[in-house]
């Protein structure tokens, strides 16, 4: 049995199936660098914090995870390159803001923009999301 949090994040990758140029390089982190033009676009899905609010009388605890999905893509003009992935993939993840019932609601928070070296200019586009859930205070499962 999966967290509650590993649950939104698979949600996330489910729902970002199909997203516009990625095909299936959608991924739930990842450790080895995607910096080859074959490689791009792609898609980044990662966590950086979890805040808990503990509500002792109804025996739950209100959870505000923040998520980031990271938009790797290649061209002259990264920053452009990027606007259909970047579209597709908002509207894919704001199409149900429940996830499929795995959370209360979610809620973009920031969009960052950096350019990295590769074989060609490399953009990486951050996109942050507060996703707000609902655990019991003795199983995070649930």
């Amino acid at each position: 049995m999966a967290s509650k949090r590993e649950d939104i994040l698979a949600a996330i990758k489910t729902a970002l199936a199909g997203t516009t140029g990625v095909s299936t390089r959608i991924y739930r982190s990842r450790s080895i660098p995607l910096a080859q033009r074959s490689q791009l676009p792609a898609l980044i899905i990662e966590w950086s914090n979890d805040d808990a609010s503990l509500m002792t009388s109804a025996l739950s605890i209100n959870w505000a995870l923040n998520v980031t999905v990271t938009i790797l893509c290649s061209g002259d003009v990264p920053d452009q390159g990027v606007d259909a992935t970047l579209l597709s993939m908002h509207s894919k993840i704001m199409n149900d803001v429940t996830l499929g019932g795995v959370c209360m609601d979610i809620a973009p928070t920031n969009q960052a923009f950096e350019t990295i070296d590769g074989d060609s200019p490399i953009g990486l586009m951050t996109c942050s999301y507060l996703v707000r859930y609902q655990t019991t205070t003795t199983d995070l499962a649930s």
